[in-house]
């Protein structure tokens, strides 16, 4: 099943800590309920993600790693 996203945030080749600030500022623009779909190349993303997803009550929907990307699904609470 594929994973349905209301916007997409490439933050390919960005390393900590922007991945994370995009992601705020990506999430702030949208509505609650919106699903956010983050793709990055930063290793240090998988782990940061969870942690702000744990933090701000964001919800992790999914995550995958493909090839040297790490997909994530980040619902708006």
């Amino acid at each position: 099943m594929l994973q349905e996203f209301d916007q997409e945030l490439d933050a390919r080749g960005l390393v900590c800590p922007l991945p994370i600030l995009r992601t705020k500022q990506s999430l702030a623009g949208m509505s609650s309920g919106q699903v956010l779909k983050i793709v990055a190349t930063d290793p240090g993303a998988e782990i940061d993600i969870q942690v702000f997803a744990e933090q701000t009550g964001n919800r992790l929907l999914a995550m995958s790693e493909i090839d040297t990307e790490f997909v994530f699904f980040l619902k708006k609470k």
